[in-house]
């Protein structure tokens, strides 16, 4: 009898881990689909739909500067910008996700670059990103996001 209970013990804490393993790579997926939609978005120097991607308290930070919360950011210097660049690339892009229900800690490594409207000048730097997302209703949301960068190398 102990030995019949301490398979289905053994077989039941095996269930439960691969179970909680597949959900935590599920969320992780969920997590970084939004980071990747908001690349997206910028490479199509667009800003359709990249609100929905963040809470509406949002705050974000640019190479040392408070931008405010994303409507803010997306109004005041995000959405100028766009317009001023002829293509915007990402290369070489990277994420680090962790999950703690019902947040999400995340850092990205990337290469930009930034061919301008005007003149056709390239800039190329060495970005890093690290947000906190949180799940709100089935739904991860940006809260806090900062970034920074410099010449690459």
């Amino acid at each position: 009898m102990q030995k019949r209970l301490m398979i289905f013990l053994c077989l039941s804490f095996v269930v439960f881990f691969s179970t909680n393993v597949q959900a935590q790579r599920s969320e992780k997926k969920a997590v970084e689909q939004v980071l990747k939609a908001y690349k997206d978005g910028i490479e199509k120097l667009s800003t359709e739909g990249l609100s929905d991607l963040f809470t509406k308290d949002s705050e974000v930070f640019e190479s040392g500067g408070v931008e405010g919360n994303f409507t803010h950011y997306l109004e005041h210097h995000l959405g100028p910008e766009l317009g001023h660049f002829k293509s915007f690339d990402f290369s070489d892009h990277k994420i680090e996700t962790k999950i703690d229900l019902p947040y999400a800690f995340t850092t990205e490594t990337y290469i930009y670059t930034i061919v301008l409207a005007e003149g056709d000048r390239t800039i190329q730097r060495k970005g890093v990103a690290t947000s906190v997302l949180k799940k709100i209703d089935g739904n991860w949301k940006i809260m806090k996001t900062h970034t920074s960068a410099r010449n690459a190398k």
